[in-house]
């Protein structure tokens, strides 16, 4: 008599491209032996069995695993005979693992013989398993949302008309001269201030409020090259032209890397306005996880704890993910343009760009995943090359 096993199996995507790498034979036709059913919010359901040999060849490997930490009266922590440990742990309970292991064997093949793009942790239901019996099951996963993309290259090209010049005007200089010299001024302002504050506590008298005279804004000095060289670090600038000319520089690549932002986001803001994706909640899950973790690392840089921030700011985690969930199922809805952008016109990020920065990221974060890091370095690479594509569009 069968005995029905319900079980959830999270294979990580790291973990499958592993088992999809190893050598292991099958004696499975994966595209015939199994079905695959479309569910709402684009998840599939596959089902099937396979022989009772693909279990029977995952014996080994699973007493292994189930040994490893058995501690017997009479036997050394992993070296219990083979008999003895079966009886120990008991036919159903190696059969399961059996059944892990082989599905975990069978799922990338299973996936890749029915060309599924799949997404986060497979859920895994054994519907029958038994000695000498096919093992059937059923596996529920996300898959990358099937969508139309609009006509992106016209929204690039009407976008790359309207992009903001990089020039510097001689009205934006002034206004940045003049706000310099306000800062400046202000700043002499306090300085002055406290130092008279200073000297009426040391005669013991009350520290004074600034006069209406003092609070006054007074009107800017003239600009000499004897006054810019009072700006910036000692020697930065020697005359008005000097100075004049290395602001305009530096705001020259301000406004250039504002300009790149806000016109990468007019281009993808116009596309992903004309999108409909139905996207899976894993894949907001997972932008969300994201921010979580960027706010970890932020709050640990200044030396923060999490929850007294959350504290401080009067908000549940709760709360910020459902204030952060639009911004989420825009984010990845983005991701999912760009990669679809990428396959319709053949872009791939450049294999030696994705070596050496790999190898880069790899020296400064010595404990880093090598696979994860290589993913992360190959999506924003493609992402880049993208992005120039379209800004390139006329």
């Amino acid at each position: 008599m069968s005995t029905k096993v319900n079980v959830a199996v999270a294979i990580s995507s790291e973990f499958r491209t592993l088992a999809g790498t190893m050598s292991h034979s099958h004696s499975v036709d994966f595209k015939s032996a199994f079905t695959v059913e479309e569910l709402p919010d684009s998840q599939v359901k596959i089902s099937g069995e396979l022989p009772y040999a693909e279990l029977q060849s995952e014996r080994t490997a699973a007493l292994v695993a189930l040994g490893k930490n058995v501690e017997l009266d009479g036997f050394r922590k992993g070296h219990v005979p083979t008999p003895v440990l079966e009886k120990h742990l008991g036919e159903m309970n190696i059969l399961a693992e059996m059944a892990e292991r082989a599905i975990s064997h069978a799922y990338p093949h299973i996936v890749e013989e029915h060309k599924l793009e799949v997404i986060g942790h497979p859920q895994i239901e054994v519907k029958k398993i038994a000695p000498d019996n096919p093992l059937a099951f059923s596996i529920t996963v996300a898959v990358v949302p099937t969508f139309e993309l609009p006509d992106y290259k016209d929204i690039a090209k009407e976008a790359n008309k309207n992009r903001p010049s990089d020039e510097v005007t001689d009205e934006e200089l002034a206004e940045k001269i003049k706000e310099i010299q306000k800062s400046k001024q202000a700043y002499e302002r306090m300085q002055e201030l406290s130092q008279k504050n200073a000297e009426n506590s040391e005669d013991g008298n009350t520290p004074d409020l600034p006069t209406p005279e003092e609070a006054e804004e007074k009107p800017l000095p003239e600009l000499t090259d004897e006054y810019v060289k009072t700006l910036g670090q000692p020697g930065q600038f020697e005359t008005v032209d000097d100075f004049k000319a290395k602001l305009r520089e530096h705001l020259e690549i301000e406004k250039k890397q504002e300009n790149v932002a806000k016109h990468r986001a007019d281009i993808t803001d116009g596309i992903i306005d004309k999108t409909t994706i139905n996207l899976p909640q894993i894949l907001i899950d997972s932008e969300i996880n994201q921010m979580f973790a960027q706010m970890q690392e932020d709050l640990d840089r200044a030396n923060l704890k999490m929850d007294d921030y959350l504290s401080h700011i009067k908000k549940t985690k709760e709360e910020l993910k459902t204030e952060w969930t639009p911004a989420a199922e825009k984010r990845a809805k983005l991701q999912l343009v760009l990669n679809e952008i990428a396959k319709k016109e053949e872009i791939v990020p450049d294999a030696t760009k994705v070596e050496e920065q790999t190898k880069e990221l790899l020296e400064r974060f010595k404990d880093a995943d090598e696979h994860r890091v290589r993913l992360y370095v190959a999506s924003v690479l493609l992402n880049e090359e993208v992005m120039k594509s379209l800004e390139g569009l006329e």
